[in-house]
């Protein structure tokens, strides 16, 4: 019984992840506001009717997708500082991690979607506020250790931290299937801007 309440469990875990990850991008295209369950199911290859016997609404799921998402990046960040490297290293783990992911777009563009759509609920925008202002303090010790190390260029480390975050989702948006712009984005090119020792040449 035990063994088979297991493999239910496990079976159970499977599906919801595949309804997320299909729902993740085409929310992401479609929009919260026009997405529906049926578009949901039809990504996800299950019935309406499973879809709803494990989330009680597409804000539900959407809800899930942004904590999931940003809750996985944040670990991925603690982490990432706790590493005993220099920190223009951790930033470059970082800034490829975050370009190199195939549906970063899709996460990227449920963010901002979430704070500036008018048909996020008030509870969804403030919730992916504090995460994400949460998940910017590891950067944001890194660049602090940066300065210390007199490799990362003067400023305030949050405000610096704001602009590094910024811009590897903005490179990521351009990676959008069908609307890719074609141009290199280079790990390097972003940690040039940061590296107070390519000022000094």
């Amino acid at each position: 019984m035990a063994r088979n309440a297991e493999k239910d469990q496990i079976s159970r875990e499977k599906r919801l992840n595949q309804i997320l990850d299909c729902a993740l991008e085409v929310i992401a295209l479609k929009g919260i506001g026009s997405v529906s369950i049926n578009d949901i199911a039809v990504a996800s290859k299950v019935s309406v009717g499973n879809i709803y016997h494990y989330f009680k609404s597409k804000d539900e799921i959407f809800d899930e997708i942004l904590r999931r998402g940003q809750t996985a990046y944040g670990q991925f960040v603690s982490e990432t500082e706790a590493l005993e490297l220099p920190a223009l290293d951790k930033l470059s783990l970082i800034c490829s991690g975050w370009l190199s992911t195939r549906n970063h777009w899709a996460h990227t563009l449920l963010i901002h979607s979430a704070r500036l759509s008018e048909t996020s609920l008030p509870s969804t925008r403030s919730q992916v506020t504090e995460r994400f202002t949460r998940n910017l303090v590891p950067i944001t010790n890194i660049i602090k250790q940066g300065q210390k190390e007199e490799t990362i260029i003067d400023g305030d480390p949050l405000e610096l931290a704001f602009y590094f975050v910024s811009l590897i989702q903005g490179l990521t948006l351009q990676r959008m299937p069908g609307a890719e712009v074609p141009a290199p984005i280079r790990v390097e090119g972003v940690m040039h801007l940061l590296d107070k020792r390519k000022r000094m040449d």
